[in-house]
């Protein structure tokens, strides 16, 4: 896909595969400038919104992230992922958890559960984390 309001002409696959030209990267680097732009705007209209005893953000859970850490050479990870929200006083705010070694499908399966959907995989898991 293209996101015009970003500046930056290129698709955003295209310049995934930045091939290591400064150019590309500083380009997708700026796309991407833009995504979180977006993610933050979206926290902010989801904080600002009331909704019974707080407000949207208190009672909602959104993930953020990337299926990869590096689209040029198709590495999955590490890979930074936020997990923002309250989830209706569930998830802890304010922590940083190192997962290496992990799947994504262990932070999905641990949102789940978080939900109160016990499941005892997904995908590739192997089994949840401590969120």
């Amino acid at each position: 896909s293209v996101y015009p309001k970003s500046g930056v002409r290129d698709a955003f696959h295209t310049l995934s595969h930045h091939s290591n030209i400064k150019d590309n990267m500083d380009r997708f680097a700026q796309l991407n400038k833009y995504h979180v732009t977006i993610f933050t705007y979206l926290l902010d209209k989801l904080r600002n919104t009331k909704e019974g005893d707080g407000n949207l953000l208190d009672h909602s859970m959104v993930l953020y992230g990337s299926a990869m850490s590096d689209g040029n050479q198709h590495n999955h990870g590490p890979l930074p992922i936020i997990l923002a929200g309250g989830a209706n006083g569930k998830l802890k705010g304010n922590q940083y958890i190192s997962a290496f070694g992990n799947t994504t499908a262990n932070l999905l399966l641990s949102t789940l559960h978080l939900m109160g959907i016990e499941k005892d995989s997904i995908g590739d898991s192997t089994g949840p984390i401590s969120i």
